[in-house]
């Protein structure tokens, strides 16, 4: 039979009361999934148990800490969300994190679960976010540039990191023009601004959301309305890329001001412009390569994480294009 060890856990930088939850009600539901006896005095915890079980609460807890400390807030999803990720149940499996060691890799916890980088591709954009203050993700339909994107600077925004979130598109006119189309201007530019609104809204409770929309904490803006700013204490990001024409392009990356980053996400073989010789995005690395702080990202069919169909419909339609080029 194997023998109970006991160990001390020490709460650094956080409100045992968050972390406790109301009646201890946190610790209680930790019990229930790991076979240990949990006693909270004041920032120390004692944890009673098999050594498996206590060294899994212990990671559990350092985990717990640090989303503390990033959302000044422990919810029961988020509790049971990391729950699952340390015991690699269910919906982790489903996701891709089976170790303790992949969960550093989680970029938000969400209402829903939580966002992680899935494939090579997109471990490497989400590094080169981190490492750089300006990053150009490039590649098709399907590998998450946008999501990811959104729940990193969501990230940044929960840590304090910056203060500020914008969100542009290019409103560019796929074959009907807006002033045909009914309703206000924000009714007639809303459409071309859905699929950030979307992401949003996987990520943050609707409440909060509305909040921060409201108090200007979020912005999501057409890339017109990004002329004249500068954007300082702000994570930034332009989706759709390869729709602005150059110039459009160089008025949005001379916006960054002190303490900001920014992502350009874009797809160069959706080109809704006119002429895709004007897209801003096309050439864009043979201007900047070489700049420190800037890095630029390509991902692939191999990085696509929608239904298994969207990689299939992608590579037919590179291959009927290299046949055309024939």
């Amino acid at each position: 039979m194997t023998q109970d060890i006991e160990r001390e856990f020490h709460l650094q930088s956080v409100d045992p009361l968050l972390f406790y939850g109301s009646n201890d009600r946190n610790l209680k539901i930790i019990e229930k999934y790991f076979p240990v006896v949990l006693i909270g005095r004041g920032d120390v915890l004692k944890i009673t148990g098999p050594v498996d079980a206590v060294k899994s609460v212990e990671d559990l807890f350092s985990e717990l800490v640090f989303l503390i400390n990033s959302k000044n807030n422990l919810s029961r999803s988020d509790l049971l969300t990391a729950i699952q990720i340390i015991r690699g149940e269910s919906n982790s499996e489903r996701n891709g994190v089976k170790t303790k060691e992949e969960l550093d890799s989680v970029i938000l916890f969400t209402p829903f679960g939580y966002v992680k980088p899935n494939t090579p591709g997109q471990k490497i954009y989400v590094r080169a976010v981190e490492e750089n203050d300006i990053v150009f993700c490039i590649g098709p339909a399907g590998t998450g540039k946008t999501y990811l994107a959104v729940a990193i600077a969501i990230a940044y925004l929960n840590r304090k990191l910056i203060s500020k979130i914008i969100l542009a598109r290019p409103a560019v006119e796929a074959g009907e023009s807006l002033g045909f189309l009914p309703g206000d201007y924000r009714e007639k530019i809303n459409p071309y601004l859905s699929p950030l609104y979307d992401a949003l809204g996987e990520m943050l409770p609707a409440d909060q959301l509305k909040k921060y929309l409201a108090q200007g904490t979020i912005e999501v803006i057409p890339l017109a309305f990004m002329r004249g700013r500068t954007l300082n204490n702000a994570f930034v990001l332009l989706d759709e890329g390869q729709n602005c024409t150059f110039l459009q392009m160089k008025m949005f990356l001379t916006r960054l001001g002190y303490n900001s980053k920014s992502i350009i996400n874009g797809d160069i073989t959706q080109i809704d412009l006119p002429k895709s010789k004007d897209s801003g995005l096309t050439g864009i690395q043979d201007i900047l390569d070489g700049i420190d702080g800037i890095r630029f990202v390509h991902l692939d069919t191999r990085d696509v994480v929608r239904h298994r169909l969207v990689k299939e419909i992608i590579n037919a339609y590179a291959t009927e294009s290299e046949r055309s080029d024939l």
